[in-house]
């Protein structure tokens, strides 16, 4: 069977742990070569279990010099860069937003907007070079209406799939395509909190319950629709948010006293 990425020089950020190295592992069996990024350094067991085909680098995905050492990394060791997928992002918490400080706001902007902008900004003229390329940013559910995270995590979210757009009409002739993933609720170091409490108190079964397939949803499900936008398989699909939710934005259900929180 022919890999899908056979030959691809790739950019994983947020690349630690769950959605990250679910990605990772997954894009290293469809033959590409891969960069991986974190600030954990968890980067280095996951480029340890794929092998030489992948390099681990400590990164903040928020930090422009880092994101541009990053890319010309990339550059540099591969002679080219075909995919980015912008997968760094932090939840900032469930407090409301007038407990939340400009400080709080700062932060989760600057890790899940400004990161993926930096991501694209230095990525995007290599790939215009080559012709071609497919940028993923890892958006939310919760970046599509209210119920689905807290204030500044759903405003990055939002912002991020309209740079997604923005982007996508920015490049246009390029053959670069941008594109956003919107996972629901995902079992990752970020949600892992949400489902150790209601494994402790014996609600798992109430774990994604609100969406139509009644369960949660676990990392390699998300790594294979970022491994679609990344194949040549999404060759017209760009400038477009791909909900991977189980159903839940369908009706975007919230239930104030149980687990209706999602988060990517």
């Amino acid at each position: 069977m022919t890999q899908r990425l056979a030959n691809k020089i790739a950019i994983i950020t947020g690349a630690g742990s769950g959605i990250g190295r679910a990605a990772a592992e997954l894009f290293a069996r469809e033959g590409a070569y891969l960069i991986l990024a974190d600030t954990a350094e968890a980067v280095e067991e996951t480029a340890a279990c794929i092998g030489p085909a992948a390099i681990p680098m400590r990164c903040d995905a928020g930090q422009e010099k880092d994101v541009a050492h990053l890319v010309r990394g990339a550059a540099a060791r591969f002679g080219g860069l075909d995919i980015v997928f912008a997968n760094a992002g932090i939840s900032g918490g469930l407090a409301s937003i007038f407990e939340q400080t400009p400080e709080d706001w700062q932060e989760i902007l600057r890790v899940n907007l400004i990161g993926p902008f930096l991501a694209i900004k230095h990525a995007a003229p290599l790939m215009r070079e080559r012709g071609r390329g497919s940028i993923i940013c890892t958006a939310s559910v919760a970046g599509l209406r209210a119920g689905a995270g807290g204030p500044a995590y759903s405003a990055s979210k939002a912002g991020l799939i309209n740079l997604v757009q923005v982007t996508a009409t920015q490049l246009a002739g390029s053959n670069v395509r941008v594109n956003a993933l919107c996972p629901g609720l995902i079992e990752t170091g970020m949600t892992q909190p949400f489902y150790d409490h209601a494994r402790a108190n014996g609600q798992q079964d109430r774990l994604g319950h609100l969406n139509p397939l009644r369960r949660g949803g676990e990392p390699h499900e998300i790594a294979q629709a970022a491994l679609f936008l990344a194949s040549e398989e999404s060759s017209y699909v760009n400038g477009q948010a791909l909900v991977v939710d189980g159903g839940l934005s369908v009706s975007h259900p919230y239930n104030r006293q149980g687990w209706g929180i999602t988060s990517a």
